[in-house]
């Protein structure tokens, strides 16, 4: 790992695993499914695939969309119907997920340490908004960039590289900061030092570059940058 705080003048966030937990979406699941933990696992995994394929084919929808078309085919695939109305309100759980207990106080150190802080998420707008304000982070973040401005999502560098733009800083000073092995693969590709939150205890991918920084919370960022 090769990470250098003195370059850090401002932190970027993905914000789905990283800073609210989707597994929370579980519980929308248990009282229509039989078994959701298959079901939830499915519909997350799904929903970054169709992702990744959308880059390539240009099929870009707004994520909140991506994760309908993802809920539709894990339920399909577990032979669960459900009626359009209970859909939505399994859906509408990615508006209140539950928050990782280290994550206002970890920006709030970021932040008082003098850090620019910004979430750059394949989320679109509105869930965005909906996800700083019920983490209770609007006073630090000083703005969500969504994947929606450039119709484009993670690992593709044109979204780091108009985060970068839009943050008002050389994307070599920024450090983003993310539980997706994806994410920090191109956020390095595109120029920026990648951090690693292994929330899970999870071994590194072997494909790949390596993170430059490992963390278990957004504490162990602001350790390393208090090491300046």
């Amino acid at each position: 790992m090769s990470f250098d705080p003195e370059r850090v003048r401002t932190v970027t966030f993905d914000s789905y695993s990283t800073l609210v937990d989707v597994d929370a979406a579980e519980s929308a699941l248990a009282n229509r499914v039989a078994d959701p933990e298959p079901v939830s696992k499915l519909w997350r995994a799904r929903s970054i695939e169709y992702t990744f394929v959308a880059n390539h084919l240009d099929a870009y929808q707004p994520f909140y969309e991506m994760n309908r078309d993802a809920l539709q085919y894990a339920l399909d695939a577990h032979g669960v119907d459900l009626p359009r109305e209970e859909r939505d309100e399994i859906l509408a759980v990615y508006h209140e997920l539950d928050v990782f207990a280290d994550v206002r106080e970890g920006i709030e150190r970021l932040r008082e340490a003098g850090y620019d802080c910004y979430v750059v998420s394949n989320g679109n707008p509105e869930m965005l908004a909906s996800m700083v304000d019920h983490a209770d982070i609007g006073d630090l973040v000083l703005d969500t960039i969504s994947a929606d401005e450039v119709r484009t999502f993670k690992p593709a560098a044109e979204i780091y590289r108009h985060a970068a733009a839009r943050t008002g800083t050389p994307i070599d000073e920024i450090a983003h900061v993310t539980a997706g092995w994806f994410d920090v693969q191109g956020a390095k590709h595109a120029g920026m030092q990648g951090v690693w939150v292994d929330r899970k205890g999870a071994p590194w991918e072997p494909f790949g570059s390596d993170p430059d920084l490992i963390v278990e919370s957004l504490h162990g960022l602001a350790d390393a940058l208090d090491e300046t």
